[in-house]
């Protein structure tokens, strides 16, 4: 990812990679090592992308968004909000709502108790207006490890996937589809 983005001229195509990690736990730039609130044997790694502590493994979607987005005139926060359109609008095609929730990057779910839960992640990084990292979408799980952690920084976040709330979704068909939302939103810019 960083050599590619690295080797980005003006002509260089935005490219999105779909992928599932094995169990590892990354945190930010900025992160702070105290989120992780025990060490569970699973690997924690520091990366260059904005945010906290996250957790990917087996089950999760994650796109990695290689996007020049001065070419397509988008600012950082209309980026996040296009990224965060392309998850609501998959999420609802499936019959499921979801919404933001201000000043928490990613995508979120109200849970029948009145809690919300957190079911999407974003964490990204801007260099020369390219961007590199993206999103994580829960899809089909173990949720366990999330417990060793302050997702994404917040004590106590729920964190929800698809399959828990009813929806029949394989990561492979949840990574084609929200690639799909994410092209339609890139291409309205």
């Amino acid at each position: 990812m960083n050599d590619f983005s690295a080797a980005r001229n003006g002509d260089t195509p935005d490219e999105l990679w779909c992928c599932e990690h094995p169990p590892t736990y990354t945190l930010g730039q900025a992160g702070k090592p105290e989120h992780r609130l025990h060490d569970n044997g699973i690997a924690l790694i520091q990366i260059d992308r904005g945010g906290q502590i996250t957790y990917h493994g087996p089950g999760q979607v994650v796109i990695y968004l290689l996007v020049d987005l001065n070419r397509r005139h988008l600012k950082v926060k209309d980026f996040v909000w296009r990224i965060e359109q392309a998850i609501i609008d998959l999420l609802a095609e499936h019959g499921l709502v979801s919404r933001r929730v201000d000043g928490a990057p990613g995508v979120y779910v109200d849970r029948n108790d009145g809690t919300v839960a957190k079911i999407a992640a974003l964490g990204l990084r801007i260099r020369r207006g390219c961007s590199t990292h993206g999103l994580s979408l829960n899809v089909d799980m173990d949720l366990l490890p999330f417990s060793a952690i302050n997702p994404c920084g917040y004590a106590g976040m729920a964190v929800t996937q698809t399959r828990d709330l009813g929806l029949a979704l394989q990561p492979a068909d949840a990574a084609a589809a929200l690639a799909g939302e994410l092209v339609k939103q890139l291409e309205k810019a």
